[in-house]
């Protein structure tokens, strides 16, 4: 139902602003913005929403991914106060236990119990993307976008500072990937959270 979707978001310009810029999940986004900002600038007849799209098609083109049909017509959230509120988003899934420490002469044996919060990181994904009209095999699918860049711990307190893979760049040096080639869309996101051979490659509790 067409009247229902802004209820569940959708790409509506609404990361141009800053109170949605300093969401958690959107940190480092405003280097993003700031290449898009001269694009709009010089075509001020195309939307940000759009403009936004347009840069996520023509990045998984060029990196070796399918090449994405555009349409155009997307519009744009008037002002902040109509920004989603923090939170739509997965956040670092944490699940808090009260542990009990049993120590022997040559055990220590941890009783946890008391979980808090969403009882696996499927169901944190489940929690967070099914509100969003998605399923599970769309979730997966998602999941897979991770084929491409990095995580950095300044910015998502997870991942290493650098790795063999990111220390000297391209572009900004720095942070863990999920992939050996992380500038490049294929499928080894999938082969390599299941391989799980590489300490330098980052394996979150939502990904395995």
């Amino acid at each position: 139902n067409i009247e229902e979707w802004p209820q569940r978001g959708g790409a509506n310009g609404s990361l141009r602003f800053e109170v949605e810029l300093k969401h958690a999940a959107n940190a480092g986004l405003v280097n993003a913005l700031s290449l898009i900002q001269p694009i709009k600038d010089k075509y001020s007849d195309v939307t940000f929403a759009d403009l936004f799209q347009l840069a996520s098609a023509t990045a998984i083109e060029e990196a070796g991914g399918p090449k994405i049909p555009m349409k155009y017509g997307r519009v744009d959230v008037s002002g902040p106060n109509e920004c989603p509120e923090e939170g739509r988003l997965p956040g670092k899934y944490q699940c808090i236990r009260l542990c009990l420490c049993l120590e022997t002469t040559n055990l220590i044996a941890f009783l946890c119990c008391l979980d808090a919060g969403p009882p696996s990181p499927a169901d944190h994904l489940r929690e967070v993307f099914y509100r969003m009209g998605l399923n599970d095999k769309e979730i997966v699918a998602l999941s897979g976008a991770h084929t491409l860049g990095r995580s950095r711990p300044e910015r998502s307190g997870w991942g290493k500072p650098e790795t063999k893979y990111t220390k000297d760049g391209p572009g900004t040096p720095g942070g863990q990937s999920w992939t050996v080639q992380w500038l490049k869309f294929d499928n080894s996101y999938f082969k390599d959270i299941k391989a799980k051979r590489d300490e330098d490659l980052l394996v979150l509790p939502t990904d395995a």
